[in-house]
């Protein structure tokens, strides 16, 4: 049980999120979208939020400042989420054009917003469960992308819930977090882009 909860967590660390947030979008956007605008987008965001913080993650580690990628204490945190701020502020000022791909641009907007809010959480020594905030936040965007284009995915809405109930359940058996931490995590995904569908549903 030990080794497939280790694995599920591997499998949706938050680190993947963003990626899998856009290529979501453009699997289900009904909009006609060239390889060269989905690779335009796709291709930095997979550099910007995966190769660069895991690059990072070696030279903190290295230093001293993280031990592990699940980032166990809530002090070797800090960092690594300022880095994917930054990173995540990049995406949205200078990859995803906010004119065609609106609901990308809302989608990375809130997860600046979750992301702000766990480093906010952070600093009041408040460890909140990341997995469940990636978890929550691509939920909420499948079930808004699914109301907008009107397409039925509910295969993949239940398999993110599933999904999430999986994350859950291998964290508290790791005793990674708390279910409070769990819980803060997964509503704070939710609520961020929660908050941002009014600008484009």
């Amino acid at each position: 049980m030990r080794l497939i909860s280790k694995l599920v967590s591997y499998l949706f660390h938050p680190i993947f999120l963003p990626l899998a947030g856009t290529i979501s979008y453009f699997l289900i956007t009904p909009k006609y979208t060239t390889i060269e605008l989905q690779s335009g987008n796709i291709l930095p965001v997979f550099i910007l939020t995966i190769i660069i913080p895991i690059l990072s993650f070696f030279i903190l580690k290295n230093i001293g400042v993280v031990s592990s990628v699940f980032l166990t204490k809530p002090e070797e945190r800090r960092y690594p989420l300022m880095i994917n701020l930054i990173l995540l502020l990049m995406i949205l000022l200078k990859v995803i054009p906010d004119n065609y791909t609106i609901e990308l641009y809302f989608f990375f907007l809130g997860l600046i917003a979750a992301t702000s809010t766990c480093l906010f959480l952070l600093l009041i020594r408040f460890k909140t469960s990341l997995h469940m905030m990636g978890m929550g936040s691509i939920l909420m965007f499948l079930i808004a992308l699914s109301f907008h284009f009107e397409r039925n995915i509910v295969i993949a809405i239940s398999f993110m819930m599933f999904a999430s109930g999986m994350v859950a359940t291998a964290r508290l058996y790791l005793k990674a977090h708390s279910r409070a931490e769990l819980l803060i995590g997964f509503l704070v995904g939710m609520i961020s882009q929660l908050l941002t569908i009014k600008f484009w549903l």
